[in-house]
């Protein structure tokens, strides 16, 4: 009989080996090389290791395999080894194991993001893990851990990818940050309950903290789940000593925080980073006389993720309501100033208050510029000004937790209207230097934002009332990979975008290209009207702004105009911008008008010739 499936079913106390990747620093493996290639490079030093936690005391041994997925190999020129390196590292610990312990295969993160929160889809994810998990089962593996999981819908993608391959046992753990929660924000009373619908064997939670951590999550965990409850925290918390990070809590710590898991309910115990044999035999030693505590009677559900229904379009604010009506609305762009003087930006947009302009756009450090803050921006135009905004939001300064941070705060400052980018990156800007962060894209932030309005945050926790934001998002008509740019608008309505707005329109036939290709999606689509104000400015957006395309009959027009001087040249980039208005007027169903160096009377002027 499969030696975990007993352990997993005789009820009791079980010990789990430690830590791996800091064991093999310690004996002298640098970090820059690849440590789940050792299973053929030195195969002899994993043995070794395996077999001091089995003489320790372990009962079950995991594979030097925690990063051995598609994705992470890639950094090493590995990822076509993805199966051959599991199945030697799942070989070197059953040989160690000799049928004295259960050999796991550990399979780790992918160390990206998947969808809703990045780019690789959920499918792209199952096929990774299934490579490796192939590869473990190949080399004799008696189950499957899953473990250091921040994102439960991660996790469900493997799980799914193993359960395609095998009905060995699979044990699922999540990791927690300080505040007793995974960086989705999701608590154990909700990850619990979401591992167990799964149909895995076993629930848990490793790495990330030390054993106090880990401890309160597994008093959590045994409330809400049936399954056998797994504890493996790091040795504590690393700090600094000299030019290394060392893991202070000891052998006899360690044990004790292993007694109190197993009392709390936890039948398998064990290490993460920083454990290593002494550790795991302190531990042996602590729990063998301890019988866990039973858990519930029955699991909980999972939570629902649905959340609540977001408030209809129409009350969220003036604009969605305008755009719930079918009625053509039109805004102005304006960039927020350099400096910290607002004064001059409250003067361009009573302008078009008075013109009757429906908002006013805000682009969030357009072209990697650094000026005041979009949100902050937003937040004193409509307190100043009382004229809505559509704040452009971008993902390039900001990770995941600072963009919900933002978000909330936006919303309960009384900003309704977003435009979602990813983002121009730093190298188009003055600081080229400068790092971007792009943690999620455009799409991901936009599930994001979907979220909120449904009341929940990422980790599917509530938050309260419902934010009521109008989601827009980008798109591009003159994007040089159009397949790519249609998917990735696909995506975007499937995220939740209720309106989008195109980069500037110069090309009416390429327009209707676009038009037709997107009509099954039935958003609205507003163009974005840019009046020229050279031949020099034309050029400009032509050959040096990605994405935007400029023909060469309107260059032809620009050239002509410009032999007459400026003001010509002007007037003629203005009549271009009212001819594509006007052109689209029937088209689309808005216009987003750019002012250009802040010349808001030019837009103006075209608004008020071009919806004649």
């Amino acid at each position: 009989m499969n030696p975990l499936r007993v352990l997993l079913d005789d009820g009791k106390v079980h010990v789990f080996d430690g830590g791996m990747g800091t064991e093999l620093y310690n004996r002298g493996v640098f970090l820059n090389i690849c440590f789940d290639e050792l299973a053929i490079r030195q195969p002899e030093l994993l043995r070794d290791i395996h077999r001091e936690y089995l003489q320790a005391g372990a009962e079950v041994l995991e594979t030097n395999t925690f990063g051995a997925n598609p994705f992470k190999l890639a950094h090493y020129g590995l990822a076509s080894e993805t199966k051959t390196l599991n199945r030697e590292a799942a070989r070197v610990a059953c040989e160690a194991a000799h049928d004295r312990a259960a050999v796991v295969g550990a399979i780790g993160p992918l160390g990206i993001r998947i969808e809703p929160f990045g780019e690789t889809s959920r499918v792209e994810a199952e096929d990774a893990f299934r490579v490796q998990a192939e590869g473990l089962l190949e080399g004799g593996v008696n189950g499957i851990i899953l473990e250091t999981f921040s994102d439960v819908e991660e996790l469900g993608a493997a799980v799914a990818a193993v359960r395609s391959l095998t009905d060995l046992p699979i044990l699922a753990q999540m990791t927690i940050g300080p505040d007793g929660r995974t960086i989705y924000g999701t608590a154990p009373e909700s990850f619990g309950p979401a591992l167990s619908a799964m149909q895995v064997d076993a629930v848990g939670v490793n790495c990330s903290v030390g054993p106090q951590g880990v401890l309160e999550a597994v008093e959590k965990l045994v409330n809400v789940v049936t399954l056998p409850v797994i504890a493996q925290p790091n040795a504590g918390l690393p700090r600094p000593v000299g030019d290394r990070k060392i893991y202070m809590a000891s052998p006899e710590y360690m044990a004790s925080y292993a007694r109190r898991m197993v009392e709390a309910g936890a039948r398998f115990v064990g290490g993460c980073c920083g454990t290593t044999p002494a550790h795991i035999r302190a531990i042996l030693g602590f729990v063998q006389s301890v019988t866990p505590r039973s858990g519930p009677a029955q699991a909980v559900s999972p939570p629902d993720i649905k959340g609540v229904d977001p408030v209809p379009l129409t009350e969220r604010s003036a604009l969605g309501a305008k755009l719930a009506a079918g009625a053509f609305v039109t805004t102005v762009e304006i960039v927020p100033p350099k400096g910290i003087d607002p004064a001059p930006m409250y003067a361009q947009v009573r302008a078009l208050k008075e013109a009757g302009v429906d908002a006013v756009n805000i682009p969030d450090g357009p072209r990697a510029q650094s000026r005041m803050g979009a949100l902050l921006s937003g937040v004193m135009i409509e307190r100043e000004v009382g004229l809505e905004t559509v704040v452009h939001y971008a993902c390039r300064d900001r990770n995941l937790l600072g963009m919900l941070s933002d978000l909330l705060g936006a919303s309960a400052a009384g900003l309704r209207n977003l435009l979602l980018v990813t983002g121009d990156p730093p190298k188009m800007g003055p600081y080229p230097e400068a790092t971007a962060v792009f943690d999620i894209d455009a799409i991901g932030l936009t599930n994001l934002v979907a979220r909120l309005n449904h009341g929940l945050d990422p980790g599917h926790n509530a938050i309260g009332k419902p934010t009521r934001f109008v989601i827009g998002v980008g798109v591009n008509p003159a994007a040089t990979d159009l397949e790519k740019e249609l998917r990735r608008f696909a995506w975007k309505v499937e995220a939740g975008a209720e309106f989008a707005v195109t980069q500037p329109v110069f090309d009416l036939d390429q327009l209707d290209r676009f038009l037709k290709r997107i009509e099954s999606y039935q958003i609205p689509i507003i163009g974005g009207i840019w009046p020229l104000v050279s031949l020099r400015n034309a050029e400009f957006l032509a050959n040096e702004v990605p994405g935007i395309t400029v023909p060469n009959e309107v260059l032809k027009r620009m050239r002509t105009a410009s032999e007459g001087g400026k003001e010509t040249a002007l007037a003629e980039g203005v009549t271009i911008a009212k001819e594509m208005l006007a052109a689209v007027r029937h088209r689309l169903r808005g216009a987003q008008v750019s002012a250009p160096l802040g010349r808001v009377p030019v837009a103006l002027s075209v608004l008020s010739a071009g919806l004649e």
